[in-house]
């Protein structure tokens, strides 16, 4: 992924299961708990789905020589840190007030590794054919003032 990502972020919250995954931790807040992500296994289920990838295999990748500061030691990163971090890869990673997700700090490693193409994967998402306007709007505007005269 390039360092300035053009368009909008990409939103962490809508790849497959993770809205669900970070309902259930606002009722479970264990359920977003990193040291015990081992007692819950829909967690992994949901990485493996949205990333390519179990947490376990993340965290068994070697990182690239050249990976860039911001992303290195994710797990010692506060939650505002790895906001900062995510946005500037091209990331929204925080919920619609804008505060980072409860799941961020288990998701964060196999993310960074899916979206910069090191391991795993990211589900497909078709870029919009062109921008939509609404040229009928213009158009019978036009036609009433092309009425007039």
């Amino acid at each position: 992924m390039s360092d300035s990502a053009p368009g909008p972020l990409r939103r962490l919250a809508d790849l497959p299961g993770v809205d669900d995954l970070e309902l259930k931790a606002l009722m479970k807040p264990r359920l977003a708990d990193p040291d015990l992500r081992d007692e819950h296994p829909e967690v992994d289920a949901v990485a493996r789905a949205a990333f390519g990838l179990s947490l376990a295999e993340a965290e068994a990748v070697a990182l690239p020589a050249d990976w860039p500061d911001p992303l290195r030691d994710l797990h010692r990163r506060s939650p505002a840190e790895l906001v900062e971090a995510f946005e500037a890869e091209g990331w929204d990673v925080t919920d619609k007030r804008r505060k980072p997700l409860r799941m961020l700090p288990i998701f964060a490693l196999p993310l960074a590794l899916a979206a910069r193409g090191v391991a795993g994967q990211l589900p497909f998402v078709a870029e919009p054919d062109h921008p939509t306007t609404d040229w009928g709007a213009s158009l019978k505007a036009e036609a009433g003032r092309f009425r007039k005269r």
